[in-house]
C-alpha cells in the first residue's frame, strides 16, 4: 500500500527541500498518542520506534505536556547568563536519580558525549596529571555515540565516516564486549588513558548485549588504573531496559552516565553528563556551554520525567512486556529470523536474507500499520514506548509473524 495524495505531497516537498541525510519510510505522521501514531490520511500506526527511545513515555504523554504547557507560560529561556528557579532542582533531582553529585546539562545526546569526551580530557589534565596534548580515550568497535566531527573520529562505520576527515586524535578502539583486548589496550598507556566510552548496550549496531562479567570487568578495569568509566546510556537509560540504567544488570556505577532522549520526553531536546563532584568540578565559567542547555523549559520537563522514572512502574512494565517480546521473538528462529538480542523492550532482530532486507521488512510492517526501522542492512529493531500495553504488543508482534510468512 503506497502513501495517498497528501503524503506524496508532503514527501515530495521533503524531498525538493529537505537534505536527503536520512531515508524515513514512506509515512507522514501528523498526529500521535500513546504508543499510537496517525498520518496525514488517518490511516493509524503502531510505533514500536519510539524515537529511538526518545519517546520511553510515550506520545503527548499528559504529565509531560501539562509540565510544557505550565512552564510555556512562565519562561522558557534565559541563556546560562542568569539563573532561573527550575535549574538547581534539575540538576539536584538529576543527580539523586543517578547516585551521583553534579549535573552539567545540554541539549542533544551528541553534545552530551562531546561533553563528556572534553570533561574527560580536562579531568586528566588537571586530576590525574596526564601530560598536556596526550590524553586518550577508549571506545568500542561498532559503537554509535553521534555524528560531530569528533565523535565519528572513533567510529568504524564507513557511513558516518565517509568524506568528513581529517578525523580527531586521540581515541583507540577495542572490539566491543572483548575484556582481554580492553585490558591490553588500557595497559599500553594506562598513565595517559583518561577514560573508556562504552554503551551498555550498543543500540544502532543491532541492539548488541555484551557478554555477561563484561561491564563488571571494564568497571574494575577502570578502577584499578585511574581511568575514567563513561556510560552512555542515552538509548539505554531511563527505563528502556527494565531497570533505570542498563549498567544495573551488572550491579556497575560508572564515573559519569551520558544521558539525552527520552531525558527530554520526546517534547524537547534535554541531555547531560551526570558525575562525581571531581570530575564535573574541573570545569570553570567559559570553558564550556550552551545557550539552551538547562533551560527553564527544558528542565521543567526533565523534572517530570525524573519523578516519572523514580515510580519504578516504567522500569516494571519494561521488563514484564520486555520478557513476552523476547520469547515471542525467539520463537521466530528459524521462521524468517535469524538471531534476536536485547533485554526488556528493547530488541535486535536480524531477518533471513531469503525473506528481505531490514528495509523490505520495514516496509511490509509499515503497510500493516505497524512502524519500525532497519539498520545495517537486514537488521530490525524494536523499541515501543514503554506506556505500550500487551495487547498492542502481541498485535504487532503478530503483524511480524504474518510478514515474515509472506
Amino acid at each position: 500500500m503506497g502513501p495517498g495524495r497528501s503524503a506524496e505531497r508532503a514527501i515530495a516537498a521533503a524531498e525538493a527541500h529537505g537534505a536527503h541525510n536520512y531515508h524515513p519510510l514512506p509515512v507522514v505522521v501528523a498526529s500521535a498518542e500513546g504508543a499510537w501514531m496517525t498520518d496525514v490520511e488517518g490511516r493509524r500506526y503502531l510505533d514500536l520506534l519510539a524515537g529511538y527511545s526518545a519517546l520511553n513515555f510515550g506520545h503527548r504523554n499528559r504529565r509531560l505536556i501539562e509540565a510544557a504547557k505550565a512552564q510555556l507560560d512562565r519562561v522558557t529561556l534565559t541563556s546560562r547568563a542568569f539563573h532561573h528557579d527550575r535549574f538547581g532542582a534539575f540538576c539536584s533531582e538529576l543527580a539523586e536519580l543517578c547516585g551521583m553529585e553534579m549535573v552539567l546539562p545540554m541539549n542533544t545526546g551528541a553534545e552530551a558525549v562531546e561533553t563528556a569526551v572534553k570533561t574527560a580530557r580536562k579531568w586528566g589534565y588537571r586530576i590525574k596529571g596526564v601530560p598536556d596534548g596526550r590524553a586518550r580515550i577508549i571506545a568500542a568497535g561498532n559503537n554509535f555515540h553521534g555524528r560531530t566531527t569528533t565523535l565519528i573520529s572513533f567510529s568504524t562505520d564507513p557511513e558516518a565516516r565517509a568524506d568528513h576527515g581529517p578525523f580527531t586524535p586521540g581515541f583507540s578502539i577495542v572490539p566491543y564486549g572483548d575484556l582481554a583486548a580492553m585490558e591490553a589496550t588500557l595497559d599500553t598507556a594506562p598513565e595517559e588513558t583518561v577514560a573508556v566510552l562504552l554503551e551498555p548496550i550498543q543500540g544502532e549496531a543491532g541492539v548488541v548485549v555484551p557478554p555477561p562479567g563484561y561491564l563488571a570487568g571494564v568497571r574494575e578495569l577502570t578502577r584499578e588504573r585511574n581511568v575514567l568509566f563513561i556510560a552512555d546510556e542515552i538509548q539505554s537509560g531511563l527505563g528502556r531496559t527494565g531497570t533505570t540504567f542498563a549498567c544495573e544488570h551488572e550491579g556497575v556505577v560508572p564515573d559519569a552516565y551520558v544521558l539525552g532522549k527520552a531525558l527530554g520526553g520526546g517534547v524537547v531536546p534535554v541531555s547531560a553528563v551526570v558525575s562525581s563532584r571531581e570530575v564535573l568540578g574541573v570545569h570553570r565559567p567559559g570553558e564550556h556551554g550552551s545557550t539552551f542547555g538547562g533551560s527553564p523549559l527544558g528542565c521543567a520537563v526533565a523534572l517530570e520525567v525524573i519523578a516519572m522514572v523514580r515510580t519504578g512502574e516504567f522500569q516494571r512494565h519494561s521488563a514484564a512486556l520486555g520478557e513476552l517480546l523476547h520469547r515471542e521473538l525467539g520463537l521466530l528462529r528459524g521462521k524468517g529470523v535469524q538471531e534476536v538480542r536485547g533485554r526488556g523492550l528493547w530488541a535486535g532482530v536480524d531477518i533471513d536474507p531469503s525473506r528481505g532486507t531490514g528495509r523490505q521488512i520495514s516496509e511490509r510492517l509499515m503497510d500493516r500499520g505497524v512502524l519500525v526501522k532497519d539498520t545495517h542492512g537486514a537488521t530490525i529493531r524494536i523499541a515501543p514506548p514503554l506506556v505500550i500495553s500487551e495487547e498492542d504488543l502481541e498485535w504487532g508482534l503478530e503483524q511480524l509473524r504474518a510478514v515474515l510468512a509472506e
